[in-house]
């Protein structure tokens, strides 16, 4: 490691501590209905948008109404962006005639889907599939309301422990209403005029045909790209306009704007520790949460960076360096872009794996080993390491259940939370959200590999996911172990080295994107519901404190635990395996076959 590189991960993470409190003060006194300074400009259009919907601003929701509500406006999401997507060649705002073609159903469905849930999954390239029209209005739209939807979830669950005898927990549609309409519009308007500052691009300029020095002919994509790339970050969305994601340069042209994408990435869930803090009355359980994520955080960054910084030891053997280092000269450079370094590069994909963005500033099946490691068990931690707009706020709050749960089997005590008692049904709502994850990314990957498929008339012996692998041995199991990891977690970010736009992909992927969303979300609101209803006991000599170290360290210990004992079997198989062949100089390379498949 280099001292620049440590010191940008040290700004980094200042930045995040200096805004966690302001910006979740604000959010605590708009979701409980008191008057902020943004109220001026943005009540008239709230209460425009309560009159044209038909929402009763003071009409309150049992869990149930709420889980409802959510429900039915993602199937709207889900239908309006496949539509979308279909009809494109029949809308304007399409200078370079994309139609039906560029979006086959499949392909569509599975889009449809990883907006719907905030995944952001991509198997496509954005700048040679989908329309303007489409990217703004269907995808950008869809990255407000989709981590609007998760903020609000979070706001229902922090009610349901700040509350006493009550079914009620809000409101969805006032609460998803207020989220994008106070929080996200405004910091993303914001933002996407520092990008542009920066040389991000806004426009709607039919693509560039430029001579290349050497006298080729290359087309420059344009776009509406700045408005789309800001809250991809801050919504933690992670889909990109272009293919290359933030690793392009009309996303991200700068060192500067490289830090805005990550700081996007990490102020709301950061800030929703302080939120909970503040509305449940003691804003030592807010920072308890706050620090428990920190720690994980941390962790996994001088995990990955050291490794990239080491690079590959097989370049040492070579002579590229000496066999006493066994270090690669400049670190492992592969998959990244200058202009960021290994450092920038190596926080980038801790923090988009710790939240549930997936946007990439390099590839991380260029990863080494370990590298790529890392962000594959950030995800598999449910991403609770300040996690995606609300997402990451109501996982880490499922898994201190679990922990005082623990705990309480421990002193042989009915656990306690927030002076409410966690019993039986607390423990098995957070119990079936935790395995339903991990079911979904162990399954998905184990069908994969072993069910087989024809087509043509041809039997396939290979499963229908190893036969669009491009590296065989651990490193393709990595590959498709990311995928379902990712898709499950709500991620979208990949490994890519491996083809996903066939109907295999977009139909098993999807359906993980779907479940690994509503699989969380429901047992979080049932949760809530049941937490609502309760009468708060006093604290007692045998209650366990949830605001000091020992807390944060059990707190710690339980997320990590749960995750190395869930998928340590299957890591062991990938990168840690694949680790350990390349210190004895094995690598694996592109996997060629010759049996027909998907296209």
């Amino acid at each position: 490691m280099t001292s620049i590189g440590i010191l940008q991960i040290l700004v980094f993470f200042g930045l995040i501590l200096l805004v966690t409190k302001p910006v979740g003060l604000f959010m605590s006194r708009l979701f409980q209905g008191e008057r902020t300074f943004l109220h001026p400009v943005f009540r008239p259009i709230e209460v425009l948008v309560y009159k044209l919907c038909g929402v009763r601003e003071e009409e309150e929701q049992r869990w149930t109404q709420y889980a409802a509500s959510l429900l039915s406006f993602s199937l709207f999401s889900f239908l309006f962006v496949y539509a979308f997507q279909r009809l494109q060649g029949h809308l304007p705002l399409n200078p370079q005639g994309f139609g039906t073609a560029q979006v086959p159903p499949d392909l569509a469905y599975n889009t449809a889907i990883s907006f719907m849930t905030n995944t952001n999954w991509q198997a496509y390239s954005g700048e040679s599939t989908l329309s303007y029209l489409v990217q703004m209005a269907a995808l950008t739209v869809q990255n407000f309301v989709s981590a609007a939807a998760g903020l609000a979830v979070a706001i229902a669950l922090i009610r349901g422990f700040a509350r006493q005898e009550t079914d009620k927990l809000g409101n969805f549609w006032v609460d998803l209403t207020r989220g994008t309409l106070y929080v996200l519009i405004p910091i993303a308007i914001v933002g996407a005029l520092v990008l542009c500052s920066q040389g991000a691009i806004q426009n709607f300029h039919s693509y560039t045909v430029v001579k290349t020095v050497e006298g080729a002919t290359q087309t420059i994509a344009q776009g509406p790209a700045a408005s789309q790339v800001v809250i991809k970050q801050l919504g933690t969305n992670g889909g990109g306009f272009f293919n290359a994601n933030s690793a392009h340069p009309f996303e991200s042209p700068t060192g500067f704007t490289n830090l805005v994408h990550i700081f996007l990435i990490f102020i709301l869930g950061a800030s929703l520790t302080y939120t909970f803090g503040h509305m449940v009355k003691d804003t030592r359980q807010g920072w308890a949460l706050f620090w428990a994520m920190a720690v994980m955080f941390l962790i996994g960054v001088f995990v990955a960076y050291p490794a990239e910084q080491a690079g590959n030891p097989i370049l040492a053997k070579l002579g590229v360096q000496s066999a006493a280092t066994a270090t690669q000269p400049g670190g492992n450079m592969e998959g990244k872009e200058t202009r960021f370094g290994i450092g920038a590069s190596a926080l980038y994909a801790t923090v988009t794996t710790d939240a549930s963005c997936g946007g990439v500033n390099s590839m991380h099946d260029s990863y080494t080993p370990i590298g790529g490691l890392v962000p594959m068990f950030n995800l598999q931690t449910d991403e609770v390491i300040f996690g995606g707009v609300g997402a990451g706020l109501y996982g880490m709050l499922l898994y201190a259940i679990m922990g005082v749960f623990i705990a309480g089997l421990m002193v042989g005590r009915t656990p306690e939370y927030l002076g409410k008692k966690i019993q039986q049904k607390e423990v098995k709502m957070a119990l079936f959200a935790i395995l339903a994850t991990s079911f979904l990314i162990l399954v998905g990957s184990a069908v994969s590999i072993v069910v087989p498929f024809t087509k043509g008339g041809y039997w396939n012996p290979l499963g229908a996911g190893i036969a669009n692998l491009n590296n065989g041995g651990p490193h393709g199991l990595s590959e498709m172990l990311y995928a379902y990891t990712s898709a499950s977690e709500n991620n979208g970010s990949a490994f890519a080295g491996i083809t996903v736009n066939t109907p295999w992909y977009d139909l098993t992927l999807g359906l993980a994107m779907l479940f690994g969303r509503f699989l969380f979300m429901i047992p979080a609101l049932a949760i809530a519901g049941s937490l609502a209803g309760k009468k708060a006991v006093p604290t007692s000599a045998g209650t366990l404190p949830t605001h000091g170290l020992l807390f944060v360290g059990l707190l710690v210990a339980t997320v990590i635990v749960i995750g190395a004992l869930t998928f340590f079997p299957a890591l062991s198989l990938g990168p840690i395996v694949e680790h350990f062949l390349m210190h004895q100089g094995k690598l694996f390379s592109t996997m060629f076959v010759s049996f027909p498949v998907w296209s």
